[in-house]
């Protein structure tokens, strides 16, 4: 134990501990977290198809490339703004892309906190 550790008067747990924990627990959701990803590649096809991206600074058509880097910006709600759909059944599914993003974030997250607390709960 570590000094913080005894004046606390907790165990640490490993990072190790913690991440095979995190990779049991994908491994576990592996079908899930295939079908999100399966469901991401879709909607990225859909607004290259019909949202029409374009590069913001040549105003050209974004390549599948393009679409792809756009679809993880905004499902991941950051936002650049280089790349931006130009039709109306783009910018909604965009907005679509964007709620997905929330969802995946929040499941991902869920998973790490649950391999926290079970890389603590063998720790003890």
């Amino acid at each position: 134990m570590n000094s913080l550790s005894k004046l606390l008067k907790t165990d640490t747990i490993s990072s190790r501990h913690v991440t095979f924990e995190f990779v049991r627990a994908l491994w576990h959701l592996r079908s899930l977290f295939g079908m999100l990803l399966l469901v991401f590649f879709a909607l990225c096809a859909a607004i290259f198809y019909l949202g029409a991206p374009m590069d913001s600074a040549t105003h050209a058509h974004a390549s599948f490339g393009g679409t792809l880097y756009f679809c993880g910006v905004t499902a991941l709600t950051i936002g650049y703004g280089d790349v931006v759909a130009t039709t109306a059944i783009g910018r909604a599914l965009a907005v679509v892309l964007g709620l997905y993003g929330v969802l995946v974030t929040g499941v991902t997250t869920a998973v790490a906190v649950f391999a926290v607390q079970r890389a603590a709960g063998r720790a003890a």
